[in-house]
This record gives structure tokens, sequence and C-alpha cells, in this order.
């Protein structure tokens, strides 16, 4: 009979999360998480497998709780159109509300993840398809309800909004600004008549 858990899985695997978006995978050590979630190495193996293993887990939670739920939100709450602005205006909002500059811990994923990790290489892209499918069905959507033109290719403009996001999330590290990241997104809304503002 398998032992409880003596920690709670929750704050574990957010402390963990803490620690790979504030170093990412390759600079964070067992050490580094054992400390910050509070157990043992041999605990931490037990739970969760290899230091890879456990960043795979915590990266599903992320898409979960970070991306997901925000996609959800935004397609229940908004026409396709209003979701699109939503999204980039949102985005635009944490970005330079980041102190820490830790931007997006799939796109810094995305950024460090060398090529020969297959399987993690794949796990990222799947998450960026996500990103990519919501604007492709807010695009389809704006498109029947007649608020987006049928001119615009929508699996285009999707691919151009997730390039969009991925832009933005890489110049905020460096450069929060809020002219920039506006600036960014402005001549893509404008393709589909749309304001920031």
């Amino acid at each position: 009979m398998a032992r409880p858990r003596a920690f709670d899985d929750d704050k574990a695997l957010d402390a963990a999360m803490e620690c790979f978006w504030r170093r990412g995978l390759e600079a964070t050590s067992v050490r580094d998480l054992t400390m910050e979630m509070g157990i043992n190495g041999p605990s931490l193996y037990n739970a969760y497998g290899d230091k890879r293993a456990l960043f795979a887990r915590v990266l599903a939670r992320y898409a979960e709780r970070w991306m997901r739920e925000r996609i959800e939100r935004m397609e229940r709450d908004s026409s396709g159109k209003s979701a699109i602005r939503t999204f980039l205006h949102e985005l635009i909002e944490r970005s330079i509300k980041d102190e820490h500059r830790r931007g997006c811990l799939i796109v810094n994923s995305a950024l460090e993840i060398s090529p020969h990790d297959n399987e993690l290489r794949e796990v990222i892209a799947s998450y960026l398809c996500e990103i990519e499918m919501f604007f492709l069905r807010c695009l389809k959507r704006g498109q029947e309800s007649g608020e987006i033109g049928s001119h615009i290719d929508p699996r285009d403009a999707a691919r151009h909004f997730l390039g969009l996001v991925l832009g933005i999330r890489v110049a905020a590290r460096s450069r929060p600004e809020r002219a920039l990241l506006e600036g960014m997104v402005r001549p893509a809304l404008a393709q589909l008549d749309f304001p920031l503002h």
C-alpha cells in the first residue's frame, strides 16, 4: 500500500513553476527545486520522476491556469473580434506589469529547449498550436458574423497573431514599454478594422 504524500502537491508544483520560470529548465538544479518546493530529493523523484518530467508537469499546469482559462473566458464572453483584441490587450498589460520580467513560461521554454529534445519540443509546440487555434476560431467566428471581412485568410491571420504573441513576450523582457508593445499590435488589429482601445 502506497504511503500518502507528506506534502501539498499543488503548493509543490507551484513552487517548482516559480523556480523554472525564474531560471529556465537547464539552469534549475534539483537542489534548487527541493529547496523551493520544501521536499527532499527522494520525494521529488518518487512523486514526479526526474527534473525533466517535473518540468513537463509544470508546463501542463501553467498552460491550464495561464493560457486555457483565459482562452475559455474570452471565447465565452466575447465576439470573435473582441476576443482577439482583449487577448492582445491583456497580454500587453500583463507584460508591462511583469516587474521581474519573467515573460511567459511557454514562450521562454520554446526559446530555451534545444532542438535535440524532440519530446519537450513537441509538447511546447502543442501549447503554441492551442493559441494559434484560438485565433483561428475567433477569426472564423468573426467572419461568420460579418464583423471580420472575408478577404482575410483566417489561417494566415491566426499564424500572424501567434507570431505577434511571441514577439510581444520576447520584446517585453527587455523593453516592457507600452508604446512599443501597442505599436506592435496596432497594425495587426488595423487589418481587422479594429482599434487597440
